[in-house]
């Protein structure tokens, strides 16, 4: 289980939406100042994630509580966020600059670029569409979705006098 400190900001009737800040590792790494994900990072600011979740805790607004999610739901969606754009726009290229030879055209020196790389560009988008359907698809599966795990201790506050 990934777990994330999170804030209740809505408790009604078994359900309860929790916000939590995306933490960033960019301070500890010593890439930070050329790194891209740090420049996105910058540019367009940590805004909190809201996620709808079961309210098993009875928690009430302004909680502070531990959410989890399955590392299976995390590495499948990676996955096909990284890895299903990648590989159609490899095999749509792939089959663009092949496709002459279906027809039995003769053989050109290079080929038409231009079919590879409508090929790529057709290939890229129809894993784009399949990863949107994928997500939506993880996300109405139970096994996936993130849980509440349990309160969060207080935060320990020290006072001192004088």
């Amino acid at each position: 289980m990934i777990e994330e400190q999170a804030t209740v900001v809505r408790a009604i009737r078994g359900t309860a939406w929790v916000e939590a800040v995306r933490r960033s590792t960019c301070g500890s790494c010593s890439a930070a100042a050329g790194c891209g994900t740090s420049l996105l990072d910058r540019f367009l600011g940590r805004r909190p994630l809201r996620l709808e979740v079961a309210n098993s805790l009875d928690v009430a607004t302004g909680d502070q509580v531990i959410v989890g999610v399955p590392e299976g739901a995390m590495l499948r969606a990676a996955a096909a966020a990284y890895l299903a754009p990648l590989l159609g726009l490899i095999l749509g290229a792939v089959l663009g600059r092949h496709l002459p030879l279906l027809w039995a055209a003769p053989p050109t020196p290079g080929g038409p670029e231009w079919l590879s790389l409508l090929g790529g560009g057709l290939g890229f988008w129809m894993a784009l569409r399949w990863v949107a359907r994928y997500s939506r698809s993880l996300a109405q599966d139970r096994r996936f979705r993130p849980v509440l795990l349990r309160r969060a201790p207080p935060a320990a506050v020290s006072v001192s006098f004088g």
